[in-house]
């Protein structure tokens, strides 16, 4: 069995973000760049049902422009045999992602599809479903684990799993590994030889920072908590 896992380039979890001052979008304070960690999860456990003997390849793919190539060579230096990069410099949506991904599954003819259940930079939760509805294939979100778990589901393959963080503990990267992934040849294409219009279907207004919090004050007795409540905090 063939596994296709999906995988993104984001703004490292631990870099503070920022939006911009036109509010056109959210940027990063230090520029550090990693493969999300749901993605790297999914990967993980693609990486672990072909060392248990239940897949015999793994792909990993991802989309954007060129610097999404140091993001596949991770996954390379991770287990992936294959690294296939979409070219696209257009502005990447879920639906688009989804569509690109159902070109590539029906190309590839993996068993599996397996994702992380979102990305961290806009939290959207909708690659992995819209990319099931298209291919018509069973779905099973928030995957804490391969076997047992809160809900167990059995599914038919093919189908497309996404990755809760409690699927799995990453492995670490070795330097050995490191040095292999950058002999190894990155597959090429693109939006158009699949066949995909990834034209933005949506339009960012603004990008807007939380308030910010306002300063505690401390109260006399339980009575005057109860009258903030009420009449400040509106919560009673």
């Amino acid at each position: 069995m063939k596994i296709l896992v999906a995988i993104k380039r984001v703004v490292d979890y631990a870099v503070p973000v920022r939006v911009r001052p036109d509010q056109s979008a959210v940027e990063a304070v230090l520029p550090k760049y990693s493969m999300n960690p749901f993605c790297e999860i999914a990967l993980e456990e693609a990486v672990r049902l072909k060392e248990g003997g239940w897949a015999s390849q793994v792909l990993a793919v991802s989309m954007g422009a060129a610097p999404v190539k140091d993001t596949l060579r991770s996954a390379l230096a991770l287990g992936a045999d294959r690294a296939l990069h979409v070219s696209c410099d257009t502005e990447l949506q879920p639906l688009a992602v989804a569509r690109l991904l159902a070109a590539l599954a029906r190309k590839e003819q993996p068993g599996l599809l397996l994702l992380g259940k979102q990305a961290i930079d806009d939290d959207c939760n909708q690659t992995g479903q819209m990319t099931a509805a298209l291919l018509g294939w069973p779905q099973a979100t928030f995957a804490s684990k391969v076997e047992g778990g809160v809900e167990t589901l059995r599914l038919l393959l093919p189908a497309v799993v996404t990755a809760d963080l409690r699927l799995n503990t990453p492995r670490f990267v070795t330097l050995p590994n490191t040095l292999k992934a950058k002999r190894k040849q990155i597959e090429g294409t693109t939006p158009g030889e699949l066949g995909v219009d990834v034209t933005p279907q949506l339009t960012t207004l603004r990008y807007e920072p939380p308030a910010k919090r306002k300063g505690g004050t401390l109260v006399g007795s339980v009575a005057e908590l109860v009258q903030k409540l009420r009449d400040e905090a509106k919560v009673l």
